[in-house]
């Protein structure tokens, strides 16, 4: 299976979910464009249709959001961007004073074998007061999914992939490929 990324940290995630599956994963790194859309299927859909003009093999693809209750869903689809612009940082200081720290990370996977499919996954959990941890990547510092005091950065890759977003996606995306098998 070839993943098309130009982000490291969301690769070797992948490939630890496929090793533990017993599936191969490729890289294609590449960096290809994410329209700012009001929904992470939106923002997948657009880039897998672009793609699928470039790549001569099947692929999949994937955008992740972190969406905070009090900022009313914000950053949402709009988070790779938001964390360029003001990043972990610029998070807690919106944040500031804010008792309410519910927030959700989403992920949508795209595959593309001809026709499109589309495997959606999230965490719950919570936007710590400081950034802490070095692992992961992203918004990883500052989330703590539900059932935690570890953020994901605090946590080890197999410690995330247990419960993450992006393991909840890749779970049904196994059962797909597993089943297309048979």
């Amino acid at each position: 299976m070839m993943l098309v990324t130009s982000n490291d940290g969301k690769y070797e995630e992948y490939r630890e979910i496929f090793r533990e599956n017993n599936e191969e994963l490729s890289l294609f790194k590449k960096k290809y464009p994410e329209e700012q859309l009001d929904s992470l299927r939106k923002v997948v859909e657009r880039s897998l249709y672009y793609l699928t003009g470039i790549m001569q093999e099947e692929f999949f693809i994937d955008d992740s959001g972190l969406f905070i209750e009090s900022l009313n869903g914000f950053p949402g689809p709009y988070s790779s961007y938001v964390f360029k612009t003001l990043g972990n940082d610029g998070i807690l200081k919106l944040m500031d004073k804010m008792e309410r720290r519910n927030a959700t990370f989403q992920t949508v996977i795209a595959f593309y074998d001809s026709s499109p499919h589309f495997f959606a996954g999230e965490v719950k959990g919570t936007i710590a007061t400081s950034k802490r941890g070095d692992n992961g990547f992203g918004f990883d510092p500052i989330f703590m999914p539900s059932g935690s005091y570890l953020t994901f950065a605090e946590m080890s890759r197999s410690e995330k992939n247990a419960s993450s977003h992006r393991a909840n996606a890749a779970s049904q995306f196994m059962a797909f490929l597993k089943k297309r098998k048979l």
